[in-house]
């Protein structure tokens, strides 16, 4: 069987089981419906089947619907996909899946508690968990002072390796809080790849609310397979005088990270073998001067314990707001590093804008440059270039918007690469 028509066959199935089982939907009273169409045009040249430097073109449709108790809680049914078309016909994308469910599930919230249940094709963000699964979650309230989640089923991501047959996941997080001053979880994850176990995680994670407007995230993953941790992030947001201050510091063990059982499950197995432990020391610094600017500051510090030399970024940033979503910034930002990838001289400036009622009535215009001066040259290349442009207007009282765009850049991966984009967004509530 051809790579993806397992993951395309199991994704209809679902589709057609959604579609069955929808009439129940309907019986919620006062039922209400999304529905939110993204059309997508894509114009480049890349080497093909067909020759080198080919045009492809291929469209793009990304379709969500959401029907039920969309507002208040009860009964309710979720869907979102996406499919591929290459309208030239250039062999382009011959490897890959020309479409994808990337959910569909029957949702349903008890009224009058904190419980509830997901049946179907969802994602799972969970302490450790962040996945894509065919099954069942359940989560509710145990106590004023607990709350307990557990789902289990099929995961999406293995869908295509090995058939499914023995293909399992199931965890869940079981957390203790007190009103909004603070919650502690304790999360776990369990996959298997055709029997044979792919990966086993547990996790902590803390996050408090504390007096002054201070607050404070943890999150530490440990690899059970490995036996080693994966992860420590922890972060605070403190405002001060009309700043807000967010420092941070993360740690990366590669082994543990990306470390797993069965390689298939893991798509960076390089990473993990090297033994490379990455510490990232930082913080964000952002200063609302007026209810038009806001000023802002970075840094960040990177260790590595392998590999020879650290890296260091600075920079300044800035953004005006005008009316509705106007608005326009720039960045200038320093890395001091090794190697050419991480010593340059970097500069943005971004604009959206859309009062041009005159010349364009619900329109808008769109901007983007990016530029980076390396210290050292890569692949012979000393800097990079991007340019990004776009313009758009809104129908149909903001229901339907259509934007064109053209993208160009110049980098030491490529001499030159122009893309062009196409996109029409149509949104209907009932």
């Amino acid at each position: 069987m051809k790579k993806g028509h397992h993951c395309k066959r199991v994704s209809w199935l679902l589709l057609v089981t959604m579609a069955l089982l929808l009439p129940v939907v309907q019986a919620v009273s006062a039922a209400e419906l999304h529905i939110a169409s993204d059309t997508l045009v894509r114009v480049f040249e890349r080497d093909t089947t067909e020759g080198d430097d080919k045009t492809v073109v291929p469209g793009y449709e990304y379709l969500q619907v959401d029907y039920g108790s969309l507002k208040e809680k009860g009964l309710s049914f979720h869907l979102y996909g996406w499919g591929r078309l290459d309208l030239t016909s250039s062999g382009f994308y011959d490897d890959d899946n020309a479409g994808e469910l990337l959910y569909g599930y029957f949702e349903y919230a008890h009224p009058g508690t904190n419980a509830g249940a997901r049946l179907g094709r969802f994602y799972v963000f969970e302490g450790v968990a962040n996945e894509a699964i065919d099954g069942l979650s359940l989560k509710s309230d145990l106590t004023r002072y607990f709350t307990l989640s557990a789902y289990g089923g099929f995961p999406v991501g293995l869908d295509s390796t090995d058939g499914r047959s023995s293909d399992s996941i199931f965890g869940g997080r079981l957390s203790h809080h007190l009103a909004a001053w603070y919650d502690v979880g304790v999360s776990y994850k369990n996959t298997e790849n055709d029997g044979d176990n792919a990966e086993e995680m547990l996790g902590v994670d803390l996050s408090i609310n504390l007096p002054f407007g201070v607050s404070f995230f943890g999150f530490s993953s440990r690899n059970l397979d490995t036996e080693g941790w994966g992860e420590h992030s922890y972060e605070l947001s403190i405002p001060v005088a009309g700043l807000l201050l967010r420092p941070y510091y993360q740690k990366f063990q590669y082994e543990d990270y990306f470390g797993t059982g069965v390689q298939a499950r893991n798509p960076f197995p390089f990473e993990a073998a090297t033994g490379e432990t990455l510490e990232a020391i930082g913080g964000d610094i952002s200063w609302p001067v007026s209810k038009t600017w806001e000023l802002g500051a970075k840094v960040k510090y990177l260790d590595y314990d392998i590999r020879s030399g650290n890296s260091e970024y600075y920079s300044a940033l800035a953004t005006w707001h005008g009316e509705k979503l106007t608005q326009a910034g720039g960045e200038v930002g320093y890395a001091n590093g090794t190697g050419g990838n991480n010593d340059y001289l970097l500069g943005r400036l971004f604009v959206y804008y859309d009062q041009i009622q005159q010349i364009l009535p619900h329109g808008f215009v769109t901007g983007d440059l990016v530029y980076a001066d390396y210290n050292e040259d890569i692949f012979g290349e000393s800097d990079s270039l991007f340019v990004s442009l776009g313009a758009g207007r809104r129908f149909l009282d903001d229901a339907l918007e259509i934007k064109l765009s053209g993208d160009y850049s110049s980098d030491p991966f490529f001499d030159e690469d122009f893309r062009g984009l196409l996109v029409a967004k149509y949104v209907f509530d009932r």
